[in-house]
């Protein structure tokens, strides 16, 4: 048995699929650049390998959350433009500065303190004003704008910051016509204007993720943020499935069968005891849990492949394992049980899993733990 084959498990990471993804999307949205979303490990499918491969694809910016993320990327090496929007007081403004990334202002707070960072970094700071206009998480608020426009701008006539991009994000983009659509595009483009008018001469204007991408062209701008469609995962059912945007799910979770043994009738399976046999079968354990990212929520209905059936899981998902009854199929140990990928073998897909776990697929890749390694397919020489 080979290397591969003799992990307990692994997810394939295909970046030939996340490439031809990344190029679907920039068909999608021409004339605007495209920000490869790589935050919280790019989803669960490793970070810095699929930076580097949505780079070669022709994405001119990468985004990530947090800013400890972003210098992760330029510690691996990663140029060109890096971009990060989630901070609380006291974070490590001065290193992102120093690193040019591009960082996210929401607020008076955020403003005084990147501009007391490049003050003492010596080093002008790139900033980008988040607007409020509707979401009603992070960024600023229409009635707070004129102070939060006016302090940078007059930062950055001192020299301490350059306002590089305008941006915000949608509620609602998943739902074609929602009314939510319409109204945030009109702040924001009031918002922008009040901007300009100020004397903000931004590089970027961006609001699109994913779903605004594939389906609001008028959301374009002058950058798209492409996250989950990236990694081949329609950002909601009713907006199509990823074939029908031409795109291919990038990751792919299999485990070894660890163990098939014959039951009787009656046998109670997992704790709780939710699942009985109905008849003398085989049961085959699998042996990933809920501290790997298996939701304990999708016990006795998610699906997985076993020797070419799609088949249940039997019981409760415990800690490291589950099991499937195999309704007297004999498997061999160290067969590939596979959880979820592209669909086009006869696997479930990540989606199938959303639903057996009333989630979105966007958590069931992107809860995948560390205890899972990452085998990145088809890497590029300038991707090793």
């Amino acid at each position: 048995m080979n290397e591969t084959a003799s992990l307990r498990a692994r997810a394939e990471i295909d970046l030939a699929a996340l490439r031809a993804n990344v190029r679907v999307l920039r068909a999608r949205a021409a004339g605007a650049q495209l920000m490869a979303v790589v935050k919280s490990d790019a989803y669960g499918h490793g970070a810095v390998p699929c930076a580097r491969a949505a780079l070669e694809a022709g994405a001119t910016w990468l985004g990530t959350a947090t800013p400890q993320e972003a210098l992760a990327l330029r510690a691996a090496g990663l140029g060109g433009r890096v971009m990060c929007w989630l901070w609380t007081p006291g974070g490590p403004w001065r290193e992102a500065i120093e690193a040019d990334i591009d960082v996210s202002v929401s607020g008076m707070w955020a403003l005084r303190e990147v501009v007391a960072a490049a003050a003492e970094a010596n080093v002008p700071a790139r900033i980008q004003l988040k607007a409020d206009t509707g979401l009603g998480r992070n960024g600023c608020q229409p009635a707070d704008w004129p102070e939060l426009v006016a302090a940078a701008r007059a930062a950055e006539d001192a020299g301490t910051v350059r306002i590089t991009g305008l941006w915000s994000h949608f509620a609602c983009a998943d739902e074609p016509g929602h009314p939510s659509i319409a109204a945030q595009l009109a702040v924001f483009r009031d918002m922008v204007e009040h901007a300009e008018k100020a004397g903000v001469e931004p590089e970027v204007r961006h609001m699109a993720n994913s779903p605004a991408t594939l389906t609001i062209p008028e959301a374009h701008f002058d950058l798209v943020r492409t996250g989950i469609a990236m990694y081949g995962i329609s950002p909601s059912p009713e907006l199509g499935t990823p074939a029908d945007f031409g795109l291919r799910p990038v990751m792919r979770l299999v485990a070894s069968v660890a163990l098939v043994k014959q039951v009787p009738a009656g046998h109670g399976i997992s704790y709780g005891h939710h699942y009985t046999t109905s008849a003398e079968t085989t049961l085959g354990l699998v042996p990933v849990g809920y501290a790997d990212g298996i939701p304990r929520h999708a016990s006795g209905r998610a699906p997985v492949l076993v020797g070419g059936v799609v088949r249940r899981i039997a019981g409760r998902v415990a800690m490291d394992q589950f099991v499937v009854d195999l309704g007297g199929d004999e498997i061999e140990v160290g067969s590939e049980a596979v959880l979820f990928g592209p669909g086009d073998r006869g696997e479930p897909t990540a989606e199938d899993w959303a639903q057996a776990a009333d989630t979105i697929a966007y958590e069931i890749v992107t809860r995948i733990g560390t205890r899972v390694p990452r085998l990145h397919l088809h890497a590029t020489p300038a991707e090793s």
